[in-house]
């Protein structure tokens, strides 16, 4: 499918730190940790996260197990492909199957837990997963057709940001009582979080479709359309 030469283009605003970082993780890894051992730690994190969102319901201050959640995703998620790249021990095709398959499992969890927390309504929560997805697939087609795996929009927003974000958010809930106060308009309950998440999620929706534009264009340029022959069968 060409993945497996796909251009990386990554420009988040922490990328030079974390793939320092990452590389000097992946050269003090015991033997025994294998790249999809780093993968399926990545989905436990989600699951840890989404499980930490579900007993906030019960205490607010579950919501550090759900940050906790969150590391060991990035731990898990960013580590690795950079350890297959510092063993040269790459399988770029099986690579990518596993890794992005997994992905969509991970993201359900994650923005599922926020749907049962008692921070965002679940409505809210599918919303900006749906516009998450958009997103990845956007993602996958342009790393088949152009040869160029898209990590960042948004000019420097990348996962690692995401989950930062993400972490910050949790932190601020937990420490800020007042944001739990529900407001009811026209019958409609909602809190702080939920005009934040439908905000992310329009965010989300604008950087696709900008990026749409852009490569549409792009592509009608190369494929341009050819004029009809009613001769030619």
């Amino acid at each position: 499918m060409g993945n497996e030469k796909a251009e990386r283009i990554q420009t988040s605003f922490l990328n030079a730190a974390e793939k320092k970082a990452l590389i000097w993780l992946a050269h003090r890894q015991p033997r025994w940790v294998t790249s999809d051992m780093l993968t399926y730690i990545g989905v436990l994190g989600a699951a840890v996260c989404a499980l930490g969102y579900a007993l906030s319901n019960f205490n607010v201050y579950w919501l550090w197990l759900s940050s906790l959640g969150l590391v060991i995703n990035w731990y898990g998620d960013s580590l690795d492909g950079t350890l297959a790249r510092v063993r040269q021990l790459q399988r770029p095709k099986y690579g990518f199957f596993i890794d992005h398959s997994l992905d969509a499992i991970t993201v359900c969890f994650m923005f599922l837990g926020g749907g049962l927390s008692s921070i965002f309504k679940m409505e809210v929560a599918m919303l900006m997963l749906i516009a998450y997805l958009v997103l990845s697939i956007y993602t996958y087609i342009c790393t088949i057709i152009k040869d160029k795996f898209l990590l960042t929009y948004g000019g420097g927003f990348g996962p690692t940001e995401m989950r930062l974000v993400i972490i910050l958010l949790n932190t601020v809930v937990m420490y800020t009582p007042w944001v739990a106060i529900r407001y009811n308009v026209c019958g409609y309950e909602f809190g702080v979080y939920d005009v934040v998440g439908f905000v992310i999620a329009i965010i989300l929706f604008t950087m696709w479709l900008v990026q749409f534009l852009k490569d549409r264009r792009e592509m009608a340029e190369l494929d341009p359309l050819k004029p009809y022959n009613p001769e030619k069968k």
